[in-house]
């Protein structure tokens, strides 16, 4: 969770989610911001991690250990994921998937680091914020296109017809798959970013209770601070599974738009 942004005793659950400079500088050139932030920082360090991850897991031992065990283990869901949703085909797409499966889950649980107890450090949960997850989405969805049209040229405009539709229907029913097929970067998108929103919006709220309950003395401490911390831990357990969920869910999308794409189904 972020840090604890306090004013007259209220705690702000918003302010985590701030995008600020670091150290407080701004650079500018040609009038144009391009200071590195606190969201471009745990970008780096979630690249980082998964970059060391995949390193300490790609030994090749006869024997593999417990690291790379891990590794496999990711690898290989993502390969049956792709060969179950494409087929054979989607092996070509597996390391796109697997890469974006892997740095939205180590995004995630990043942000569930509890480095605030470091006074002047909060964790940044880069797929809060809807310009990152809307990136995503819309990099797959490109892809899409591009796999689409490159392997079908127009004939990929009959994805939007299902077989067997009437002929009077088709213009409606065009319109309509049409439609949903170009709102699934926005869906895609948005559930990431709403997910990962709320669960520290309702985290924050539920500290900022403990800290007050504190405050306030043993009586209010009892009443209000012992069952928003018990609360805390198991929404953060919770929280937890919703970081690996989103993930999964928006690998799974993502081969299931290819497979459209790909097989025309």
């Amino acid at each position: 969770m972020g840090s604890v942004a306090a004013e007259s005793g209220k705690i702000d659950p918003m302010h985590q989610f701030l995008v600020e400079p670091l150290f407080g500088r701004h650079m500018a050139i040609g009038g144009y911001d391009i200071s590195f932030t606190n969201s471009a920082l745990w970008m780096v360090l979630t690249l980082a991690a998964l970059w060391m991850f995949m390193l300490g897991g790609m030994k090749r031992e006869l024997v593999p250990g417990r690291w790379q065990a891990a590794v496999e283990s990711f690898t290989g869901f993502i390969t049956n994921m792709m060969h179950a949703n494409i087929g054979p085909k989607g092996r070509a797409f597996t390391p796109y998937v697997f890469s974006l499966f892997m740095f939205i889950l180590i995004a995630n649980l990043m942000g569930m680091l509890p480095v605030g107890i470091v006074p002047g450090l909060h964790a940044f949960t880069v797929t809060s914020h809807l310009t990152v997850t809307g990136v995503l989405a819309v990099l797959s969805f490109s892809i899409v296109l591009i796999v689409g049209f490159a392997k079908h040229k127009l004939h990929f405009f009959s994805l939007f017809v299902p077989h067997g539709t009437p002929v009077v229907m088709i213009p409606l029913i065009f319109l309509v798959e049409l439609l949903s097929f170009l709102v699934r970067p926005f869906s895609l998108g948005l559930r990431l970013f709403v997910a990962m929103t709320a669960g520290h919006i309702l985290l924050k709220v539920l500290a900022g209770f403990v800290v007050n309950g504190l405050n306030a003395g043993a009586g209010i401490a009892a009443i209000v601070s012992v069952p928003s911390f018990i609360l805390m831990i198991g929404i953060t357990l919770l929280e937890l599974l919703v970081c690996a969920i989103q993930a999964y869910v928006f690998a799974l999308l993502t081969s299931l738009y290819l497979n459209d794409a790909i097989n025309l189904h």
